[in-house]
């Protein structure tokens, strides 16, 4: 596990996210990574409310959608800096969160999915038929790009792929400093049993409720950086189908993993970015895709290589113990037999 969540293996990530512009193609390259480091910022955000704490929230799109008309309502309805409407991005997806927290999060198992599902149908619907506020199915059309820093202007795919990149690598580094804190241990004990973090003293609405504020934080924030980075919205960046696809980068890569989602988050895009001959049987192809990773790795890429190491580990482990045993063994053994000569 080392090579892949170790030091080692961070570094060589973050290597390869800055030599990227220089190994890509073309502009159109820069692009396709870019987004998928937006959607990988938001994927965080649904492992952790789905893969550490346990509540799989339909939502979470809709809470993307909600940064990104942030930041587009602001900037070009009341002329508000980009970088200003970019920090009301998340509190915004948040600050909605808490207030859905804490009628949803009542719910359990699957009742709290489907109530989530209705929210985020909801979530699209206003943004759809609100159009004195969001435009409607127009959309919002010339969103301008974020405002130069010092000397460093973002006019260029270049520039605004490290920019997508810088925020990828903030929200890994903080999302890393949640789950491996006490906070973190918390959400785990949460999913892993209700009734026995309750019985440990664990608030489990009010850990509930902040790990669902922190999910949709990061969806608002990505959606802030995708306002930003495409210059246009509309109504589909909130349907569900959106977090069905974050939903199968968890998959894929490993839910309850740190590099799964990430994982997942890039790969599949470019994938798909392979297969666009193919794109009106994209369901027909990666649905049975899907259902053959729940049964034959049902823990993801690095969730199955964690499994494996521990099994290794441990298998290893046996053996020593055995092999120390039967060495004992084996010198008692000899011992009783000199005395009995002697």
């Amino acid at each position: 596990m080392g090579l892949i969540e170790g030091k080692t293996g961070w570094a060589l990530l973050l290597l390869l996210g800055l030599l990227f512009p220089f190994l890509a193609g073309n502009d159109y390259h820069l692009t396709v990574m870019s987004t998928a480091y937006i959607f990988a910022l938001a994927t965080l955000g649904l492992n952790l409310i789905t893969g550490y704490t346990g509540q799989f929230n339909l939502a979470h799109s809709g809470f993307m959608a909600v940064g990104a008309y942030t930041v587009g309502i602001l900037t070009v309805d009341y002329h508000v800096g980009f970088w200003i409407a970019f920090a009301l991005s998340g509190v915004v997806a948040a600050a909605l969160g808490f207030f859905i927290g804490i009628v949803s999060l009542r719910l359990k198992g699957h009742y709290f999915s489907i109530f989530t599902m209705c929210v985020g149908y909801i979530m699209f619907l206003v943004i759809e038929k609100w159009e004195s506020l969001t435009h409607g199915t127009v959309g919002i059309i010339g969103i301008p790009v974020p405002t130069a820093i010092g000397p460093i202007a973002f006019d260029t795919p270049r520039s605004l792929y490290y920019m997508v990149f810088f925020f990828l690598v903030l929200g890994v580094w903080l999302m890393h400093r949640i789950v491996h804190s006490l906070l973190g241990r918390t959400f785990m004990a949460i999913r892993n049993s209700d009734e026995l973090a309750e019985s440990l003293g664990i608030g489990l609405m009010r850990n509930k409720v902040l790990a669902f504020m922190l999910s949709v934080f990061y969806a608002g924030m990505a959606g802030g950086l995708y306002a930003g980075f495409v210059r246009f919205l509309g109504p589909g960046i909130a349907s569900v189908e959106s977090t069905f696809d974050m939903t199968m980068f968890m998959i894929v890569g490993g839910l309850g993993t740190l590099v799964g989602p990430l994982l997942g988050a890039i790969t599949v895009p470019w994938l798909t970015q392979y297969l666009q001959f193919l794109q009106e049987y994209r369901f027909l192809i990666f649905g049975p895709i899907l259902v053959l990773l729940v049964i034959f790795v049902p823990h993801g890429i690095v969730g199955s290589y964690i499994g494996w190491r521990a099994r290794r580990r441990a298998s290893a482990a046996t053996s020593a113990v055995t092999a120390s045993i039967a060495t004992t063994g084996n010198a008692t053994s000899r011992t009783q037999t000199g005395g009995s000569h002697a």
